[in-house]
């Protein structure tokens, strides 16, 4: 039971210094009635001032000077400037305002959604033609590497040729040289011979 006491005073206090830390609403600044309320809007700051009509829960105020007896004088929604008690003002939009807010938010994305979906047709055909480009190409390249690869062998088919071309002509150069040498040979020994006679 201790335990439990002490735990229930600890967040009572954390709650209490959370609500003593927030910074009063302060002059100029936009605020919001509380909801859930129906309040009524007096002429001056305190209760015993003339009530001079009443406030809807959620309705966006201006807050136009500091607190005052736990008053703060705005101006509302029609333009009226009247006090009304400080802790049924607040900074955070009601759940109306944020209802709007989540209303118009979701149909701005709804709006998006549907201009997405109807680019999409477009964007996929666009995605297709860019894809069957991107295939073309790569056809382009391949035969592009293919009649290069097939040039170079037929250049180096031709420096082969041209080197035994060259090759023979050369072995046809030494075999007639041989030949013709032999041929000189044998020609100048016979004429060796018959000069000794």
């Amino acid at each position: 039971m201790a335990i439990a006491e002490v735990a229930e005073t600890d967040e009572t206090r954390s709650t209490v210094e959370e609500t003593t830390t927030t910074a009063p609403i302060q002059a100029g600044d936009a605020a919001y009635i509380v909801d859930n309320l129906f309040i009524y809007i007096h002429s001056g700051p305190g209760k015993n001032y003339r009530i001079l009509g009443s406030v809807d829960a959620g309705t966006a105020i201006s807050v136009i000077s500091n607190e005052q007896n736990d008053f703060v004088q705005i101006v509302d929604d029609k333009g009226r400037e009247a006090w009304v008690e400080s802790k049924f003002v607040s900074r955070e939009p009601g759940l109306s305002q944020q209802l709007t807010q989540a209303k118009e938010a979701l149909e701005n994305s709804q709006s998006e959604i549907n201009s997405l979906r109807d680019e999409l047709p477009t964007l996929q055909q666009a995605n297709n033609d860019l894809r069957a480009e991107n295939q073309r190409l790569q056809q382009s390249i391949t035969e592009l590497q293919t009649a290069l690869t097939q040039e170079k062998q037929a250049n180096i088919n031709k420096k082969q040729k041209a080197q035994h071309l060259l090759l023979s002509y050369g072995a046809a150069i030494a075999l007639v040289g041989l030949l013709f040498g032999v041929i000189l040979t044998l020609l100048l020994s016979r004429r060796k011979r018959y000069d000794g006679w």
